[in-house]
């Protein structure tokens, strides 16, 4: 063998010194050995008692400050109080762009809830004055009245007989019929009528004022030495088309009604008081 195998065993020697040497070194110990080494070992901490030994460990002596690159913990009593960094300010007017064009309009959005009524305005000032207006319509007056006479005497008969007059005194718009004895009604409303005739002496005297074949009122006298003027009147509400006249009754006792030709004795009247279509 060379020199250079010689080096080489050397090395070797020398690393396998170094790596068994602690190995070798370690002797096994005696059981009383070891139970002097156990009775020496400190019992085990609790985590309350590991905390304050940590505490008073690390925490700075009293009249010594803590070094500047020591870590501190948030609960730790006497921490430093490090003020807050401020944040830096950005000009945001230096990274403002050009204002850009006017966008779409945007589609209308939903009604909102009715509002309460508001509190009623002041009265505004008073406007001028208006012109003229067109002329209205003419006033439409309602009118009808009739008024009769009868100068000849009616005795009566075995039927009823429909007293017909031979003197026209009013006859507006002749709604009153001379032929038939009648009054027809052509504008509706409230009417006001009268008969007036006299009395025959020693006879008896019996006559109706009739509405559409019905018996209204009665005008009656007995009989008597004397002649009398005897009389009757009323209120009727009247449709149109509906007729009013004077009935002589008819013959079961002796009835008649006195006039002459040179006076009128008996008359009937009548005329409109309310039209119906007035409130």
């Amino acid at each position: 063998m060379g020199s250079r195998g010689l080096r080489l065993v050397l090395a070797c020697c020398l690393l396998l010194a170094f790596a068994c040497g602690p190995a070798l070194g370690r002797v096994p110990r005696g059981p009383q050995e070891l139970q002097e080494q156990e009775g020496t070992r400190e019992p085990p901490l609790d985590h309350a008692e590991r905390d304050e030994e940590n505490h008073e460990k690390y925490s700075p002596r009293q009249g010594e400050e803590a070094p500047a690159s020591r870590c501190f913990r948030c609960c730790d009593p006497g921490s430093p109080v490090y003020q807050a960094i401020p944040m830096p300010q950005i000009n945001i007017t230096i990274l403002k762009g050009e204002k850009g064009d006017r966008g779409d309009r945007g589609l209308q959005g939903k009604y909102g809830k009715t509002g309460s009524v508001g509190a009623r305005g002041h009265v505004g000032p008073k406007g001028q004055k208006g012109s003229m207006g067109a002329p209205g319509d003419r006033c439409k007056n309602h009118y009808a009245a009739f008024s009769v006479g009868r100068k000849k005497p009616l005795h009566s008969n075995d039927y009823y007989q429909t007293v017909i007059f031979d003197t026209e005194f009013v006859n507006l718009y002749g709604h009153f019929n001379m032929f038939t004895g009648k009054f027809y009604c052509y504008v509706p409303g409230i009417y006001f009528f009268s008969l007036n005739v006299h009395t025959w002496n020693q006879k008896e005297t019996y006559l109706h004022i009739m509405k559409n074949g019905e018996e209204v009122v009665i005008l009656y006298a007995q009989v008597s030495d004397r002649s009398i003027m005897q009389s009757q009147s009323l209120m009727l509400e009247l449709r149109d088309q509906d007729e009013v006249w004077v009935r002589l009754f008819k013959g079961e006792r002796e009835n008649a009604i006195f006039s002459d030709e040179f006076d009128t004795y008996i008359t009937f009247s009548g005329y409109l008081v309310k039209h119906a279509a007035e409130p």
